[in-house]
Order: structure tokens, then sequence, then C-alpha cells
């Protein structure tokens, strides 16, 4: 099939992922891979690894990456389930769903933790989280969200993570909604475990997960895994000294898409030049719809450029499902809101997306209003 004859997709997806993907990207995954061969192998995951770590930090050589089949949710399980040792005790900062998630995936663990919990507008507070770590000494590992995109918030992670530092604590970052699109140094932030997923920023498909972590925290987990599938350690053991084999199948179509959406984010200049592109969407986005009468749940200084949470309007005649079928005949797919707090629903500003689609989204908004 020629790459002119690919069908446009019928809608825009302005969901956090999966997203909205290039051409090229989706025409990559016709060709088929064998996941023994060293084609696949060396010449696609061994590429991958290398650029994910380039990615990470100026300082590359002290870290590797490891890529994990499955969600997003699959590889924040797997370095939780391989990271903190029988005898540690993880601290978990939830505002919102996925910190959520990983204070579930730590009771279904059986891993001692404790959970600093705040609603989904609200940051951690570092006094707060120097109180509770004076408090429990015996904390070893913490957790947090870097975007939780239950509302689209931008936790303060570099402070979190520094303070946490200089006690030695591991840190783990679930970076799946930033990394690639928001400037990061892992070094810099003293992030010990990155997770992230190909169907965010890279812009890439769903399919697997990836880990880029502190070689030396990442020795340590030998032995830890309490799952066979989700065992860390011994993936990446097997990809360094396999030449990127993986354990068991990997999804090949989405890692050769991930190895093209790695190469248009550098064609795009890199991430810098990315999370530029975001926040101009996201800033175009807010100004459009408070134009038209629409409120942000969150202040301005809380937003990332990733998803922006609205105020559902308080008419009675307003109904989340008819705005979405409407705005989907049109070619926009948006998602609804995650908040206990009040209705609201949610807007993507990441993948393949550009400004003008923010104004064309926002004057569609403004012609299918109904209430």
């Amino acid at each position: 099939m020629e790459l002119n004859s690919l069908p446009d997709n019928p809608y825009l997806l302005l969901t956090p992922g999966p997203l909205s993907t290039s051409k090229t990207v989706k025409a990559v995954m016709l060709r088929d891979w064998c996941t023994w061969d060293d084609d696949y192998n060396h010449n696609i995951v061994q590429e991958i690894r290398g650029r994910l770590v380039q990615l990470a930090s100026r300082n590359p050589e002290n870290y590797t990456s490891v890529l994990m089949q499955g969600s997003g949710s699959f590889g924040v399980e797997s370095v939780i389930g391989s990271a903190v040792p029988a005898d540690g005790k993880l601290l978990v900062i939830a505002n919102g769903a996925y910190g959520t998630r990983m204070v579930q995936i730590a009771q279904a663990l059986k891993i001692n933790h404790l959970v600093y919990a705040l609603s989904e507008v609200n940051p951690p507070e570092i006094g707060e989280l120097k109180r509770m770590l004076d408090e429990n000494p015996d904390i070893t590992h913490l957790a947090v969200v870097h975007c939780e995109t239950t509302t689209g918030i931008l936790n303060p992670v570099r402070e979190v993570l520094a303070e946490a530092k200089s006690r030695n604590i591991v840190c783990i970052l679930d970076a799946m909604s930033s990394f690639g699109g928001i400037p990061l140094d892992m070094r810099d932030w003293g992030a010990d475990f990155l997770i992230s997923s190909p169907n965010k920023c890279i812009q890439g498909v769903p399919g697997f997960s990836f880990i880029i972590a502190d070689k030396h925290e990442l020795a340590k987990c030998e032995g830890q895994a309490r799952s066979l599938s989700l065992d860390l350690y011994d993936q990446w053991n097997t990809m360094e000294n396999g030449g990127g084999k993986w354990r068991f199948t990997s999804p090949t179509h989405v890692v050769r898409a991930f190895l093209q959406a790695l190469l248009e984010l550098e064609q795009e200049g890199g991430v810098e030049k990315r999370f530029e592109r975001y926040c101009t969407n996201q800033k175009t986005l807010v100004s459009g719809m408070r134009s038209i009468g629409f409120e942000t749940l969150l202040p301005d200084e809380l937003h990332s450029p990733i998803i922006t949470s609205f105020r559902s309007p308080s008419s009675e005649k307003y109904v989340f499902k008819e705005l979405y079928d409407r705005l989907k005949e049109k070619g926009f797919v948006i998602y609804p809101g995650k908040v206990t707090q009040g209705d609201t629903f949610r807007i993507g500003n990441i993948g393949e997306v550009y400004p003008s689609d923010m104004e064309m989204l926002v004057q569609t908004i403004g012609q299918v209003k109904f209430w």
C-alpha cells in the first residue's frame, strides 16, 4: 500500500493517549518483524533503548532502559514490584487516579506503604512531605506522578524528589504523560526510575511501556520481583545480554512504530520544541474556551501542557455524552472528566495536534452548543 493511499483518521483524538499519530508512524506497521531476529532486536530495540537514555539525561552513561510488554500501568507495577525490597517501605503521593493506582499496586503486592493523599486539585506541599518523612524514617522508596492526567495538574516533582534524595530515598517517577513532551533530566531531578509509554508525548501507539533506570538501583532489583512477567531486572538482564531480546513475545509492530515516533521527535527539534508546541496548543485552547464561556478546573499556574480540565456548563440541558457525540461527528474526540469534586470534561493537547486544530475545535464547540 502506498503511503498516500492510507485512509485519513475519521477524527482527531484529543485525549492524553492513545492519541493522534502521524501517517508515517502508522505506515511503518505495515511490515512484519520477527521477534527473535537480529534486524529487529539490534537495529530497532537497541536503537530505541539508546535513544531513551539520551532523552532522559545529559549523563546517559548512568542510566539504562527496559521495554516492558503491556500498558503504562504494567510498567509502573513492574518497577514498584521489583524495586521495593521485602523489608522496604514505599511512600506514594496520590492526588489523582494514577497516584491512587500506585497505591492499589502496593496493596495488591502486599508492599508496606504509606499514602500522602490529596484532592485532585491540590499539589503536594513540601512542608507536609517533610513532616511525613520525619515521622516515618523507615521510608525507603517514594513514588509520585509528574503530570496527573486526572485533572492535568503538573506536580512539583523536582522539589519532591530533592527532599526525598536528601534522605537517600529511592525515587520512582511516573512520567507517563510528560516524558518526551516536557523537558526533564533524571540526574538533575533525582529520579532513580522513570516510567512512561510510547502512546503519549513521543506520539507512538500503545502496546508496551518503558522504564529508564539508574544502573546501580536497577542492579539491586535482582531477585526482588513479585511477578514473573513483570520482573524488571530479569527483563533488563535479558535485553542487555541478549542484544535487545525480550523474554517473551514482544509487540513488534508497535515497537517499530515507536522508533519512527522517536525519529519524528528528533526531526521536530527534540523535547524542547515539542514542549513549545504543546504549550501553544494548551494556551490556544484555554483562551478560546474562555472566550465562549468555559472555565478551567485548575488555576493557570497548575496547568500542564498535556491535558486541560474544564468545568461543565451549569445548564440542566447539558449532557456530556451529547457534546461528545456531536463533536465526534465533527471530527473531534474529547475525554470525560474524572474528578470527584465536580462535573468536568477534559481535552488533550498532545499528539499530532497543532494550534490550528485547537482553534477549529473551539469554533466547533461554539457551533454545536445546545444548552
